[in-house]
């Protein structure tokens, strides 16, 4: 029997899932990730959903070796089933990571670690988790990169995100909006320092985070 922590389920084609956020936000994000991206090494992005955005970006960028990830079968089977139609020599087999428990992450290095819309989805202990992994596998002044929708004190929130805001925390009490200065905080805890904040389409931003190189 394999490693549980690595995904051995079917990548047929009928397992591959669409979200059509993940359609419209590719661009925007790459375009970001053009200027935040080293030109080569290792992406490990953790929650990576449909697989949608690993397999755009891998083309996008062939000198980057992209790791997907997630914690849920079916996302996994989407994942697996989105890389084996791609046929991309640089996007790697799914991994089973729960970003909440960062000691289990079967990875031992990463020059950049990406999360995109997960932090409002899943509990406080989850972006912690992203935080202290992070900081385990990145070298000095290795990139944090996350996207998403979240709450800025000098922004003001639009209504659309508070409305979502609500709705999240209806379903789960431990999901909703994460402030950016909450977790900046946390991170600062852990040796990152917010670098850059961008702003991106549907009232969402893109956090830098770097970890402190004389650490």
């Amino acid at each position: 029997m394999g490693d549980r922590r690595f995904y051995e389920g079917p990548a047929g084609g009928n397992a591959r899932r669409s979200a059509p956020a993940a359609l419209r936000n590719c661009d925007p994000i790459a375009e970001v990730l053009r200027e935040w991206l080293p030109d080569a090494g290792l992406v490990l992005e953790v929650a990576s959903g449909t697989g949608q955005h690993s397999v755009y970006f891998a083309e996008a960028f062939p000198r980057l070796e992209w790791q997907p990830s997630d914690m849920n079968g079916d996302a996994l089977a989407s994942i697996a089933a989105w890389r084996e139609d791609s046929g991309l020599p640089n996007v790697r087999s799914p991994i089973v990571i729960d970003a909440s428990k960062p000691a289990e992450w079967p990875v031992e290095a990463a020059d950049v670690v990406l999360n995109i819309n997960m932090a409002h989805i899943s509990p406080w202990a989850a972006a912690l988790g992203l935080i202290a992994g992070a900081a385990r596998l990145l070298p000095p002044e290795g990139p944090l990169i996350l996207y998403g929708p979240w709450i800025k004190d000098d922004i003001e929130t639009a209504p659309s995100n508070l409305a979502f805001d609500a709705d999240l925390k209806s379903r789960d009490p431990d999901w909703g909006l994460r402030r950016v200065e909450d977790f900046a905080a946390a991170a600062a805890a852990r040796g990152f320092e917010l670098v850059e904040t961008r702003a991106m389409p549907a009232n969402n931003l893109m956090l830098l985070f770097r970890l402190d190189g004389r650490r």
